[in-house]
């Protein structure tokens, strides 16, 4: 499909709707109706501030399992409901740590047009374990709910994560994810924040034809260059008072970024 939504020639910000943790979580404070309103704050916000589509995530449901448990999921599903009710921009659902079955079975639920699955064809180790590659089930399972339209973007050696097999260049992870079905890969620096490295960005837009999307760090102050060579950016933190995915989304700092961005073809 090649990631018809990044593909019309204009840069494109994906903003975060990073979700406070869901029912069945250490951290869930047994008010479901304070998630929903935090959630659809957020979308409304950044919808208001001009961002191009929104990421649906189980940010606060640390620390990750490689997937979601049966309550983490109803809930996911129901608040994405309430989003795509609420805007009127694409979202995509990004169920955490790599659930592909839970982000495509939201996603066609509610109509959403892509998921992020953030370990597609790497091993890599997180503080939860060892994450097996994916790609094969998650095209198979799109395939089983009659889904194709819903894109898929692929992470390449995602952050907050360590290949098992250290050898592996970046480059041969995105053209894995490219021939494996991928409808756009997603590079990112270490950590939530940390700014992706242009050497890698730009290693890959050499590598793979489909779209390009720099997953974190990208700011204000940076977003021209990190888009010089990429198709668009899901971007979280920065949007956040002192960086703090924890609080609300800013839309004064949500209007200077896509202002900045604004700005580069100038």
């Amino acid at each position: 499909m090649n990631a018809k939504f990044l593909s019309t020639g204009d840069e494109k910000v994906i903003g975060m709707v990073h979700l406070k943790a869901l029912p069945g979580t250490k951290d869930f404070n047994n008010d479901l109706q304070d998630v929903y309103q935090q959630a659809l704050k957020d979308a409304q916000t950044l919808e208001e501030a001009g961002v191009d589509a929104l990421m649906v995530e189980n940010m606060g449901d640390v620390p990750f399992a490689e997937t979601l448990d049966i309550e983490q999921t109803a809930a996911l599903s129901a608040i994405s409901a309430l989003i795509k009710e609420a805007v009127d921009i694409p979202i995509g659902i990004d169920a955490a740590f790599n659930d592909y079955k839970s982000a495509l079975a939201v996603a066609k639920s509610v109509g959403a047009k892509f998921v992020r699955i953030p370990v597609f064809v790497d091993t890599v180790v997180f503080d939860g374990g060892v994450v097996e590659p994916c790609a094969r089930k998650a095209i198979a399972y799109r395939q089983k709910l009659n889904a194709e339209e819903i894109e898929i973007y692929a992470d390449v050696q995602v952050k907050h994560s360590h290949p098992l097999i250290q050898s592996v260049r970046i480059e041969e992870s995105a053209k894995n994810a490219e021939m494996a079905g991928a409808d756009a890969v997603i590079v990112t620096g270490t950590a939530i924040g940390d700014e992706t490295p242009m050497e890698l960005i730009r290693k890959v837009r050499k590598t793979v034809k489909i779209p390009l999307i720099v997953g974190s760090g990208v700011k204000k102050e940076n977003i021209c260059e990190q888009l010089r060579d990429a198709d668009g950016a899901i971007v979280g933190s920065s949007l956040k008072e002192r960086g703090d995915i924890a609080n609300p989304v800013s839309k004064t700092l949500t209007k200077a970024l896509m202002l900045a961005l604004k700005e580069c073809s100038k």
